[in-house]
């Protein structure tokens, strides 16, 4: 029964979050939002959601380990799994001003988080400078960007009616928060059946679980040749992770931080943070790179156990 939940829970993630990004998308256009404006906040937050309410779920459900695990995880897997795999499908090449501010952002928000776990505790005040962090970034990009409005087809596929794009949105949350409660269930219960730690669990299924949309959107992408969506949709749900589901997550409920996360898995989310950001600055991301990527995830979640 555990695994039925699991699966049934991946896939209440996987299927709302795609339907939660195309009904909002949706009524943003009916909205006459721009096409940055409606990636910079409706297609990242939407992308995000399926982390916002596993980690919610379980930090209010007393498994601070799988609400932590699985924003660090996704971070990890993002750029490991999901680039390596982009990269072997199509090699990544990138060329856009702004890449540069987001890396910035995305390795900032995995340093801020040192303090933080060192005091073993991530409170609401912390989560709150976190969230607020996020809005000012958002903001700042969107000033910034504003002469250079993004194009329609970096967007998912929008429905035309707006009363089909609030039932698109509605059967997405109901899908998410079904999937999120069944896929923290079951892996709460597998963790414990098992004698795996829960902060394990937390860092790989629920982490990659919780990516699939990311996932989805980047190979997509890769399929398309379009390198630029495949990189800042990773880059871009690494910034929203930490700042604003960690931080949403912390002012609900403070959560505590076992000694693992600040000895090894923080720092290898630094780590590969920082490699990607190097990565990046070179003409593009092979097909060589993308498979030791994939060795290298494949090692951490061994090294992981």
């Amino acid at each position: 029964m555990e695994y039925l939940m699991l699966l049934g829970g991946l896939a209440g993630l996987f299927f709302g979050g795609e339907s939660l990004v195309r009904g909002s998308v949706g009524i943003a256009r009916k909205l006459s939002m721009s096409s940055l404006l409606i990636g910079l906040t409706v297609v990242g937050f939407g992308t995000s959601t399926p982390e916002l309410l596993v980690s919610m779920d379980a930090a209010l459900r007393g498994v601070p380990d799988i609400a932590l695990g699985n924003v660090i995880g996704s971070n990890i897997a993002n750029i490991l799994l999901i680039v390596g795999v982009s990269a072997v499908v199509w090699p990544i090449a990138v060329s856009g001003g702004t890449l540069g501010r987001d890396t910035a952002v995305m390795l900032g928000a995995a340093v801020v988080l040192v303090p933080f776990f060192a005091l073993g505790d991530l409170g609401r005040v912390a989560g709150g400078f976190m969230f607020a962090a996020l809005i000012g970034y958002l903001v700042f990009a969107y000033r910034q960007s504003r002469s250079e409005p993004a194009s329609s087809t970096d967007l998912p596929e929008a429905v035309s009616n707006v009363w089909l794009s609030i039932v698109w949105v509605v059967a997405g949350l109901a899908m998410l928060m079904v999937g999120a409660h069944y896929l923290v269930e079951g892996a709460v219960t597998i963790a414990r059946t098992f004698g795996v730690s829960e902060a394990f669990i937390g860092l790989t299924i629920v982490a990659v679980g919780t990516s699939l949309p990311e996932l989805a959107t980047s190979l997509i992408a890769a399929l398309k040749k379009q390198s630029e969506i495949a990189i800042g949709n990773i880059v871009g749900s690494n910034i929203f992770n930490i700042l604003g589901i960690l931080g949403l997550t912390a002012v609900v409920s403070p959560i505590p931080v076992a000694d693992r996360f600040l000895m090894f898995d923080l720092p290898v989310m630094i780590a590969v943070s920082i490699g990607l950001t190097l990565m990046l600055r070179r003409p593009q991301i092979g097909r060589i790179p993308g498979i030791i990527m994939l060795v290298l995830y494949a090692g951490y979640v061994w090294a992981a156990q």
